[in-house]
């Protein structure tokens, strides 16, 4: 029961995406979620509404936000999500969409209103050749 209460919320946040709604994207935090983002700063507390609708904002039509190979381990109240995310969107101005397939991570807790993102750990590789470049290229 608990891993498709968790499917389903996974489910959520990418319609909430999709559809561009930030308070339905923030709705899946809890108040003090901890979260290390692929962009800056190194680690932020909270999710606001208002910095996600500003994200959003930078995109032109919908942003496609998928979750694959998701790994969910579930213990009592607590669950973990090891999955790979696949991040398409057009940005605003430009013609053609680009992809991004990064790694992430969410600690989830189960409270009185169901399953919510305590932790959220998003990453890309970088090449090891002293470039230090993003390896956004990677596909799974």
């Amino acid at each position: 029961m608990s891993e498709n209460e968790i499917r389903d919320l996974l489910a959520e946040r990418t319609a909430a995406m999709h559809e561009k709604d930030p308070q339905r994207v923030v709705a899946s935090y809890t108040e003090k979620a901890v979260k290390f983002d692929l962009a800056p700063p190194l680690r932020s507390t909270g999710a606001s509404a208002e910095s996600v609708a500003q994200w959003l904002s930078t995109f032109d039509g919908p942003v496609s936000y998928t979750y694959h190979d998701e790994e969910i381990t579930v213990s009592g109240e607590l669950a973990v999500v090891a999955a790979l995310a696949k991040l398409t969107a057009t940005p605003r101005g430009l013609s053609e969409p680009f992809t991004l397939w990064f790694r992430t991570t969410l600690a989830l807790r189960h409270k009185e209103n169901g399953w919510l993102v305590e932790h959220e750990h998003n990453s890309t590789p970088f090449h090891m050749d002293g470039s230090f470049r993003a390896a956004v290229d990677l596909q799974p």
